[in-house]
């Protein structure tokens, strides 16, 4: 299986696009572009001269980057199902409203309507809000529940501008992990609740999208049945797979494409699975460490730090 990332060398500020062998090296292929995001604007070129590439350097004396820096970053809302339901109970209790039975099956009748008849719900992210797989990430001063969602992420190679959904995949160069990270204090405006949800301030601080490790080619990953697994300091919190979303990666990059041009180094978000920290009631403290997987697209662990 080829994996792709970004890797810098000790001294050296300029990162550079490579390839992980099964011996754990790394081949530098600066001499097919500059980038990751490079490689995937030439993909159709690039990906059948990755396959015999061998030799490289030692992984370990590397640093790992974030795989890819998007131009464009698409995210979706409300994708599983057992994850809207949990929140939408754990939102109600806060406020003691209504019993959790009620809430849970109003909103399953919600989300069963919206796979059948719906379309996915999608919303705009910062480039600067992604940071890599090994990489601390600073909690805010101004959140006091930040949460984790990690997610599998779909990366644009072909442009792709109003596809539909028979075709879309054929835009899909390779997938990675993505972890959206939540201040789940401030998803909603409490000062003016008729505007409803506020995603800038509440997924774009900086570090909010640890990525990667690796890009794994599209070819390689049946994205309908991978398991999203997150361990926080040890104990699991999500493990669940992608059959439960409610909209499949062709769903997401079709509405997406309907309304912006997609480009390559793109990503699609395709939303977080149950057991968030707020369905939970424990959400993300100092010294905590998120270790994030996917099947076969690797492992990222992210430390949390309060801000000083």
């Amino acid at each position: 299986m080829i994996r792709l990332g970004t890797f810098s060398r000790p001294g050296e500020d300029r990162p550079f696009p490579g390839l992980v062998t099964g011996d754990g090296s790394v081949v530098d292929l600066s001499d097919l572009a500059a980038s990751t995001r490079g490689l995937l604007a030439d993909w159709d070129r690039v990906l059948p001269r990755l396959d015999d590439r061998t030799g490289g350097e030692p992984l370990a004396g590397l640093r790992v980057h974030a795989p890819v820096e998007p131009g464009q970053v698409l995210q979706s809302g409300a994708n599983y199902r057992t994850h809207v339901i949990d929140l939408a109970a754990a939102h109600h209790a806060e406020r003691g409203t209504r019993p959790d039975v009620e809430i849970r099956a109003e909103v399953a009748a919600l989300m069963d309507r919206r796979a059948a008849e719906g379309t996915p719900y999608l919303f705009v992210g910062l480039p600067s809000a992604v940071t890599g797989p090994e990489d601390d990430v600073v909690i805010p001063a101004w959140t006091q529940q930040f949460d984790w969602e990690l997610e599998l992420a779909a990366v644009i190679g072909r442009e792709a501008f109003r596809v539909d959904r028979a075709r879309a995949l054929e835009h899909v160069a390779a997938y990675t992990i993505a972890n959206d990270l939540t201040a789940r204090d401030h998803v909603f405006r409490r000062d003016m609740p008729e505007i409803g949800t506020d995603w800038f301030r509440a997924k774009n601080g900086p570090g909010f999208t640890p990525l990667g490790p690796w890009l794994v080619p599209a070819r390689d990953v049946d994205a309908s049945d991978l398991r999203i697994h997150l361990a926080l300091n040890g104990e699991v919190m999500q493990d669940e797979t992608t059959k439960d979303m409610l909209f499949d990666v062709a769903a997401l990059v079709a509405a997406a494409s309907e309304i912006t041009p997609l480009h390559p180094g793109d990503l699609v978000l395709t939303g977080s699975p149950a057991g968030n920290g707020m369905a939970r009631g424990r959400l993300l403290r100092d010294g905590d460490v998120m270790v994030g997987s996917v099947t076969g697209l690797g492992t990222q662990t992210t430390r949390v730090v309060a801000e000083r």
